[in-house]
């Protein structure tokens, strides 16, 4: 039996994809180490420039080893072609072909099967091997168009998954001693707008599902948060945490990256939701074309009213076939990681004031050891540092008392 190791680069989505894949692989065994393996799949990436330049560099690396590459993911629809035409992967399959990797995995000859952009997974994932939460693909795909965004042209237009099936897989996974799950996709708040559902209708059901402690959300987009949501803030099951993506502060740059999204509503909606005692995370974009000193002097200006305690921040990464790369008045890299480095400092003020503020009990699933502590986040998905003399790896643990410092919280466990 041949065997065949699983490399995953980029979102939660890919974390998923990469679960499909090895739950339908039925003719090979799967291993921890590319050095063992014959095959090696590579799910790829290609968000930015680095993400596709990490993948290549990683498939060069298997080559110079004699590996058999087959190459998956978003990667497979924007370099698939090259690295294939160059000989550098045996095979390359797109999102919709998953299910048929044992099929695909057995052919001799190289393949080039990319699919559509069309389909929605059937698999019903029933583990996530050595996880401690499981991740749910709850729909694919997106329909913004923003300026700077590769994504829809290798996810297609957003679509959801069956609600009946999701609750299915959840019930199964918590049977299988799951207990917090992260929903995941391309774009989560489109969710059900195809299929006369909702993100809060769906979350609504999930609460029900017995052995459901703590659902996670991936990324939100402020237009997409409707009353309906909102009213589910005070629900116990629902993490104290929401990531809403902004990716920007000032409203000619929203215009120019052509966003959905308003500087004035964006504030209320951060404001209210902090005042119900969540942690906010966001997305957040420098140095796309257009954004002048003048720009980003009032940007950050309003980045600093908003209570974000967590950031995903990026430099602009030019994408050839998004509108942003056909634009002039280009920033200079350095002066965007100058611009970056200011707002991660104000959100890691941000994020120590807030765990400095709050007083009681941290609800914490532990998830690996590292060193002499062992990891968790707690319930506003912030990481806390544990020793104990108890092994405490998928334990769902209360700590009344801890230390809080930049870096992360501390505590000791009995």
């Amino acid at each position: 039996m041949k065997k065949v190791f699983f490399k995953t680069f980029g979102c939660r989505t890919n974390i998923y994809d990469t679960q499909i894949m090895v739950q339908n692989l039925k003719d090979f065994m799967t291993v921890a180490n590319e050095d063992d393996a014959d095959i090696v799949v590579v799910n790829s990436c290609t968000v930015t420039n680095s993400a596709d330049g990490s993948a290549r560099s990683y498939i060069n690396a298997l080559n110079r080893k004699d590996k058999k590459v087959i190459l998956a993911g978003c990667g497979a629809f924007s370099k698939g072609d090259e690295l294939f035409s160059d000989q550098k992967v045996h095979g390359v399959f797109g999102h919709s072909e998953k299910a048929k990797i044992n099929t695909l995995l057995k052919s001799s000859e190289p393949f080039f099967q990319l699919g559509d952009l069309e389909s929605i997974d059937e698999t019903i994932v029933e583990d996530f091997s050595a996880k401690t939460k499981a991740f749910i693909k709850i729909q694919e795909g997106c329909d913004f168009r923003c300026s700077y965004c590769i994504i829809p042209s290798v996810r297609g237009n957003a679509r959801s998954q069956d609600e009946d099936k999701i609750i299915e897989q959840i019930g199964t996974l918590a049977d299988n001693g799951f207990g917090e799950f992260v929903l995941t996709g391309t774009n989560i708040g489109s969710y059900g707008k195809d299929k006369s559902s909702s993100i809060a209708k769906l979350l609504k059901r999930i609460s029900l599902i017995k052995g459901v402690k703590r659902v996670r959300l991936g990324s939100l987009e402020p237009v997409q948060i409707d009353e309906e949501f909102l009213e589910l803030l005070d629900e116990y099951w629902l993490e104290k945490h929401l990531h809403i993506a902004l990716q920007h502060s000032n409203e000619e740059m929203l215009r120019i990256m052509r966003r959905r999204n308003a500087l004035k509503s964006d504030l209320e909606l951060f404001e209210f939701i902090s005042d119900k005692g969540f942690a906010l995370g966001t997305d957040f974009i420098v140095g796309h074309p257009g954004e002048s000193e003048l720009i980003w002097k009032d940007a950050l200006e309003n980045f600093k009213k908003f209570p974000i305690t967590h950031l995903h921040g990026f430099s602009y990464s030019d994408r050839v076939g998004t509108h942003a790369s056909t634009l002039k008045d280009r920033v200079a890299g350095d002066v965007a990681k100058k611009r970056l480095k200011v707002l991660e400092a104000l959100v890691s003020e941000n994020n120590f004031s807030f765990r400095k503020k709050y007083q009681n009990n941290l609800l914490v699933l532990v998830e690996e050891q590292k060193g002499e502590y062992q990891v968790g986040y707690d319930q506003f998905f912030n990481k806390i540092l544990i020793k104990s003399e108890k092994s405490l790896q998928k334990e769902w643990i209360n700590i009344p008392e801890y230390e809080v410092k930049n870096e992360a919280n501390y505590a000791n466990f009995t």
